[in-house]
């Protein structure tokens, strides 16, 4: 097997500690390997840098342990090539693991080219992502907390949930702190209610006859103190993600908006995670594959069996599915029949997870283009294929007991 590299160097990054090993291959066709121990302080990963460079590597591989690579990747990416693999990617026979072996084999795969590197943005989009996804973080802590609200009102007998849809409303949150301080009948808590909430003024007199103790007032102040909290921090990022966004990031953005469930929240989030330049990952079927929103491919003994979507991108997974149940709603739209037409056979989850692939698809040939969206309809899919559309409907009313024959209309013919 032909070497790729004649100087090169396996990295196996620890907590603590760094086991390097540089493989060198001299022109009589020897391979010589030097293994030392660095810290993982920034003095001592300098020092590793400048005891890679003066031996000549070029080229270092290391695996995604964890956070522990990131540093070594700040410091090392402008004096080196380097590469991050999947963890999964460096399996070897099993009886030999030790450190020091972990990363001879490392530096041998990688020699070889035998190694598949992962997608590590540049550093301003990596900065972006740390944003976007502690957002995301932060959105989801909001949703928890507003679980426990409704779990300290169902536990007082407060049904404020099944009058008001939103109990973290204008009107929801006065009713709160009237409950809070204690002092306010059922009725005069009602007659807080602002907008259309006024018509239910009746209503939520009943549903807010409960029995609030001291000790459900308690915890309904430190729930909505941890609201507020987690609001402001939600709105702190979002100024903050405005700032950092380049202009060429900001008009990806106001592009995929137009599309039917993105808003510009997920928009962001989709940027953040795959960037503005689609040549690195080949083409929209690479793309997907990379993000983990494509079946898997298990096939044996000349049988596919069941292909599980991978492990991919979480963050960008969880938004794109996410975007496909508000696409799938959209009235009008070529994703609402794209989902009606999979759920009916397949079930709404995986009908959610090919909206959501043929979403990424889309965004892949946005932003590859630059054209702007192009609604083609509900009934795009069916015009495309009445073929098989009228066979189905047969086979369907078949099914159903009745005897069809298909005519065509005059005019038509």
């Amino acid at each position: 097997m032909q070497m790729m590299y004649a100087c090169c160097a396996g990295l196996d990054v620890h907590k603590d500690s760094v086991f390097v090993c540089i493989r060198r291959m001299s022109e009589d066709g020897k391979v010589s390997e030097e293994i030392r121990v660095f810290g993982t302080k920034t003095g001592e990963l300098l020092a590793l840098g400048d005891w890679l460079v003066s031996k000549g590597v070029t080229h270092a591989a290391m695996e995604s342990t964890g956070v522990y690579w990131k540093p070594i990747w700040n410091l090392l990416e402008d004096r080196l090539k380097l590469i991050l693999v999947n963890a999964q990617h460096l399996q070897k026979v099993p009886g030999r693991k030790t450190d020091v072996k972990d990363c001879q084999w490392i530096a041998q795969l990688l020699q070889f080219g035998l190694l598949k590197a992962s997608f590590v943005p540049d550093r301003p989009q990596r900065d972006l992502r740390d944003l976007t996804r502690q957002r995301s973080q932060l959105v989801a802590d909001h949703s928890r907390v507003a679980n426990r609200i409704q779990k300290t009102l169902e536990d007082a007998n407060i049904k404020l949930a099944s009058v008001a849809s939103d109990v973290l409303g204008v009107s929801g949150r006065q009713m709160l702190q009237a409950l809070i301080q204690g002092n306010c009948s059922a009725q005069h808590v009602a007659e807080l209610a602002r907008g259309r909430m006024r018509s239910k003024v009746p209503q939520l007199a009943e549903a807010l006859n409960g029995r609030v103790n001291e000790h459900h007032r308690f915890m309904l102040k430190m729930l909505m103190e941890q609201v507020a909290s987690l609001e402001k921090q939600i709105e702190a990022f979002d100024q903050r993600i405005e700032q950092v966004m380049s202009p060429f990031e900001k008009a990806a953005i106001a592009q995929l908006d137009q599309m039917p469930g993105v808003n510009q929240r997920a928009a962001q989030n989709i940027i953040a995670e795959i960037g503005t330049d689609m040549s690195r990952f080949g083409s929209a079927e690479g793309l997907a594959a990379w993000a983990g929103i494509c079946p898997g491919n298990n096939q044996s003994a000349g049988k596919r069996k069941r292909g599980r979507i991978t492990h991919g991108n979480r963050w960008l997974k969880s938004t794109l599915v996410q975007c496909s149940w508000g696409a799938a709603r959209k009235k009008g739209s070529v994703w609402m029949g794209r989902y009606q037409r999979i759920s009916r056979r397949r079930g709404a989850k995986r009908a959610a997870v090919a909206v959501a692939h043929s979403q990424l698809t889309v965004i892949y040939e946005l932003l590859s283009t630059g054209e702007a969206y192009r609604e083609l309809g509900s009934d795009y899919l069916n015009q495309k294929d009445q073929d098989r559309l009228k066979e189905t409907l047969v086979a369907r009313l078949e099914r159903m007991g009745y005897q069809v024959s298909l005519q065509p209309k005059a005019d038509a013919a």
